[in-house]
This record gives C-alpha cells, structure tokens and sequence, in this order.
C-alpha cells in the first residue's frame, strides 16, 4: 500500500511539473489542469474502490504553507527603489480600493437578499475580493517585467490587506474604537517582531556554516507565521518585509547595519535560497489544488441555486477591475484577465466560524468563482500576445 501511496504522489507532481512547464505555450493555468487532475483521481479511487482516508482537514495546512511560500518567493523577487515607487504605490491602490469597494458591496447584497447579520455577510464578501497571488503570480511569469512585477506586487498585498480586513472583522465581535485601537498596536507589534525576526533570520543565513542551512531557516519562517497568527497579528506582513529585505540586500548596503552581513556574499546566498523556496512553493502549491479538486463535489460545481450568484460575483469582479485599471491608466490588457480567486479564498472561506456563516455563501458558490475566473484568465491570456520578458 506505501508503494501505492508513493507511486501515485510521483506521478502526480511529475504531471503537475509538466502542467507548469507547458502553461506557457497552452496559456492554460496549470491550476485548472491539477483541479481536474485532482477530480479525476477521485473518479479513479472511486471506480477501483480504494479505501482512502478524510484528507480534508490537510487542505487548510497546505494552503497556510503554501501562502507563507508563494508569497516569501514573489517577495524575494521585488525590487525596492525610488524607481519602483510609483508602481508599488499603484499596485497597493489597485490591490485595496477595488478589494474594499468589491467586499462592501457584496456584503450588503448579502444582507439585503439573504436576511442576515451585515458583520456576517462581509466576512464571507471579504475572501471573495481578494486576487489569489498563488494563482496570479505564476500566470504572470510570461508577460513583461513590468506587468509581472505589478501583478506580484499587487496579489501579494490583495493577500496581506485582504487577510488583515478579515481577520479584523471576524475576531471582533463588536466594531468600534476599541477594536481599531487594537488592530493598530497588533500591527505595530506584528512590525517590531518582523524588524526582529527578519534580522535574527539573515543572521543565521550568513553565519549557518552547516550543510544543511535553508529548510531549518523556512521552517523557522513558518513557525513565527503560525506563532503570530495564534496571538491574531498580521503575520503575512512579516513574511513580505523579510522577502523585500533579503531580495534588496544590495540596495539596503548603504546602511551600517546592513553591511554587517556583508551584502554581496549574502546575495549568493539568498540566490540559493530563493531556489529552494521556489521549489517548495511550486510542491505545495501543486498537492494543494490537487487536493482540493480531489474533494470537490460535482453536484457542487453544476449547482445552478448558486451558478446565478457566482456568474453575477464574476461578472463584478471584472467590471470593478476594469474601472480600476482604466481610473489608474494601467494596460487594461493583460492585466484585466489577472484577477483570479483560490487559494486565498478557500483558507478564509474555510476559516469563517460556523457562528459566521451564511448559506448564501457556501462551498457551490466559492468552487464556480474560483473556476470562473481561471477560466476568464485562461481565454484571456490565450488571446494575449507574448509579452517580451
């Protein structure tokens, strides 16, 4: 049965390597080949019979670990200069206004067609609104430098303000401003211990001499991400500042207590690590959607009580980005087609207390946006020339 069990999981990745290295010339997502994938071998396990065990609390652990991954790997990636701030601040308006606008809408539409509470009605909106940056920034691997660095920037902070207006509207049972002021100091918090964390990290980048040096370094980085979350601190904020620092090492070298770490050796090294996180992104990525087609129910997908909805939600998701893009004189193409819903939204859909949840919004609904819009993204870069890299 482990041979059976090891056999499969081979061939599975190999095929998810495959679906990846070949999205650029189908210009299909290698995320709607793995959920296929994922629902054909439930077909196949059910046709032959095969006893396999409740995966479904593993989905959760895979999504927060490949989270923390894609996002420390599009990170690490980023350039910080003066340069580069007309884009980021673009990318961080792009990423909140339509994500505020796009939350608060659904919500009261929620509440005005579904009778419930508003608080509610937004904590199930809010993980519909944001851009799945485990989606978008491998999709954007073939445009431009610049559209890649806007998307990368933008999903990744969709991400972080999307998780942090989540969590501030389902952790407080009241709004007011005693829940504000508390947000605000978790934040400062969460920033100190990021400061903190992120040089405590570089630290052992440069002095771990061991042959093994970066597994125990992404495991440290994803137990300050789990202990943060468990104190309700915005922990994603972490895991993109130790990204950008280490990514900029070389710009941050005029400052003395950068130079400690002696920038251009440590480059080399964060080039190595780089490598390794951008392999474990792309395996967890991978056996998360190919988890989560395995547990997608097909009466769900060909629901139509909630097709109607799910049709209208995508609909308002690309006449909203549409507004945005043409307000902040962005290419309206590709970058249009780059808003898509995932892994994101099924960590926060799933992580709605049952007190919380609305029957408007349920698994039928989350399912047909994700697919949806990967398949609006799908047809879009299809007829998208390439983009000169």
């Amino acid at each position: 049965m482990s041979s059976t069990i090891i056999i499969s999981l081979c061939v599975l990745l190999l095929l998810a390597y495959f679906f990846d290295i070949t999205s650029s010339k189908t210009k299909i997502p290698s995320v709607i080949l793995l959920l296929l994938l994922g629902v054909g071998v439930k077909q196949i396990s059910l046709f032959l019979g095969l006893a396999i065990p409740n995966l479904a609390s593993v989905l959760p652990i895979l999504g927060t670990v490949g989270l923390i991954l894609i996002v420390l790997e599009g990170s690490l990636d980023l350039e910080i200069n003066k340069s580069k701030f007309p884009l980021i601040k673009k990318a961080a308006l792009v990423a909140l206004i339509p994500m505020l606008v796009f939350s608060f809408v659904l919500a009261f539409t929620f509440h005005y067609f579904g009778n419930v509470d508003f608080k509610h009605a937004l904590a199930s909106a809010i993980p519909l609104g944001i851009i799945s940056s485990a989606i978008a920034i491998p999709s954007a691997r073939n445009l431009s430098s610049t559209n890649r660095e806007f998307i990368t920037y933008e999903s990744s902070l969709s991400d972080i303000f999307g998780v942090l207006l989540f969590n501030f509207i389902v952790l407080n049972e009241v709004i007011g401003a005693e829940s504000v002021s508390t947000f605000f100091i978790e934040f400062g918090i969460m920033m100190v211990v990021s400061f903190a964390a992120t040089l405590l990290l570089a630290f052992f980048i440069h002095k771990i001499k061991h042959h093994i040096k970066f597994l125990p370094i992404i495991i440290m980085i994803i137990l300050i991400y789990a202990v943060a979350k468990v104190f309700h601190l915005p922990a994603l904020i972490f895991i993109l500042l130790l990204g950008l620092f280490m990514g900029n090492i070389i710009e941050l070298s005029h400052f003395k207590l950068v130079q400690r770490f002696h920038p251009t050796e440590f480059a080399k090294e964060v080039h190595k690590f780089k490598e390794l996180t951008t392999e474990f992104a792309f395996m967890v990525r991978a056996l998360f959607f190919l988890l989560f087609g395995y547990l997608i129910v097909i009466s769900e997908v060909i629901n139509l009580d909630s097709l109607t909805w799910s049709v209208g939600i995508t609909i308002g998701i690309i006449l909203l980005r549409m507004i945005s893009l043409k307000l902040f004189k962005l290419p309206m193409n590709p970058l249009l087609y780059l808003s898509p819903r995932g892994l994101i939204t099924i960590l926060l859909f799933l992580s709605i207390p049952a007190s919380q949840a609305i029957s408007l919004a349920n698994n039928s609904l989350v399912i047909q946006v994700i697919i949806l819009t990967a398949i609006f993204m799908m047809v879009g870069l299809m007829s998208h020339k390439v983009e000169e890299i």
